[in-house]
């Protein structure tokens, strides 16, 4: 499959970005954004600009993984709905009918975008306008996500909180296991939704986790 990313500078893209290199179904990666993911591969080609919405329509990839975001804390309103639902909408506007596209929202979104909390309303409201697209959608709504691989989040304060649950991870996932993940699950279950689907539009936690690991190549 040939593969669009978007926010491969991002922990979580950075995680999706991995395992499409690594994995041997995938045979190009266009990673677009703002600044350069700083790798080299075969594989890999890069598209940096500093408007993400005026990128021109992108044709000849299967999918498109859409890791692109920002946290609504300290970040204005008006400038979180214009990241999290006016720019998703507009890449996925971009692609060929029938692409599969892989949104990354989160655990407690709000589909009915009438709840309380703010950043749950709009990031249901961009999962139910992707869905109305002629695309194939599918938003992954992970909980606590764990970076593996030396990968690290751009937020100093998150780069804390990280280095003092690692040792913590194991015992959370056998005590809350369907409330946290991984980068290489994230990674693992977009591509195993890029390449045979999922019966469900909407994958919480758990179904992220049980799909990396059926897709999880044997004996590793």
């Amino acid at each position: 499959m040939r593969v669009v990313l978007f926010g491969a500078t991002g922990m979580v893209g950075r995680g999706v970005l991995r395992e499409c290199l690594l994995d041997e179904r995938v045979e190009a990666v266009l990673a677009v954004g703002r600044s350069p993911v700083g790798v080299s591969h075969p594989k890999l080609t890069e598209v940096v600009t500093e408007d993400l919405f005026a990128i021109e329509p992108i044709t000849g990839y299967d999918a498109c993984f859409f890791c692109l975001g920002v946290s609504s804390v300290g970040v204005a309103p008006e400038e979180y709905e214009r990241i999290t639902y006016q720019l998703t909408l507009s890449v996925a506007r971009k692609l060929p009918e029938g692409t599969t596209f892989v949104y990354v929202s989160g655990a407690g979104t709000d589909s009915t975008e009438r709840g309380r909390v703010r950043w749950a309303r709009v990031k249901g409201a961009t999962e139910n306008a992707l869905a109305r697209l002629p695309l194939r959608t599918f938003a992954f709504r992970p909980g606590y996500i764990q970076p593996l691989h030396g990968i690290t989040s751009k937020t100093p304060l998150y780069r804390v909180l990280y280095r003092i649950v690692m040792p913590l991870y194991p015992a959370l996932r056998r005590v809350l296991p369907r409330m946290v993940t991984t980068t290489e699950d994230i990674g693992r279950a977009m591509l195993a939704v890029a390449g045979s689907g999922y019966e469900r539009p909407v994958l919480e936690n758990a179904d992220i986790t049980a799909l990396a690991r059926r897709d999880r190549p044997a004996g590793s």
